[in-house]
């Protein structure tokens, strides 16, 4: 007895198909465009999101001014909780101070802010980079109109108090300059 052999099984090539991919993906509602210009190419990045969408484009040097001002808040930090005498004498050119806890008590102030700006430079989210930003403008800014009044109240003026009243004013510009350029919205292409 001789069995028949089944005829060989005839597979339809559906990834060479190209309409009945189409019509598949049209079925699943992918391939077209949503709402927001964006081509999905499968169900699960349309439904989880497409993670480019939330990542910061970041300013060129924004990274390199959050070192830098991570490391200005944290030596002016030490300098203050170690030597208040030096760091008061840089600004206002006298001998001695009053009391050194005010300086000590500014020190540990800006130490704790320096560990703020330390863990900012390695989060990619955007809003705790604009609000660092913002602490750090809103700081400089303080720090400037508490220098001048004082300045301007015991008539003195040095080339310390000069630069550090400069470099406030700097620091307060690319602070915000920053802090706009990180919430500005991406152009779409």
């Amino acid at each position: 007895m001789t069995t028949k052999q089944p005829p060989p099984l005839m597979k339809k090539h559906s990834q060479t198909d190209l309409v009945s991919r189409l019509k598949t993906r049209k079925i699943l509602g992918v391939g077209g465009e949503d709402d927001d210009g964006e081509v999905h190419r499968s169900k699960i990045s349309q439904v989880l999101g497409n993670e480019i969408k939330f990542a910061v484009r970041e300013p060129l040097g924004l990274r390199v001014w959050q070192f830098v001002s991570a490391i200005i808040f944290s030596g002016v930090a030490i300098m203050a909780l170690t030597f208040p005498d030096q760091l008061y004498d840089a600004v206002f050119d006298e001998e001695s101070v009053n009391s050194k806890t005010p300086i000590r008590l500014y020190g540990g102030a800006l130490l704790s802010i320096s560990l703020i700006m330390w863990n900012a430079l390695y989060t990619s989210e955007k809003v705790i980079i604009r609000w660092t930003l913002l602490t750090e403008a809103c700081y400089f800014g303080i720090q400037f109109l508490v220098t001048t009044i004082t300045l301007v109240e015991t008539g003195q003026a040095s080339l310390g108090a000069a630069l550090l009243l400069f470099s406030r004013v700097l620091f307060v510009c690319i602070s915000i300059y920053y802090y706009y350029q990180v919430g500005r919205r991406p152009k779409k292409l």
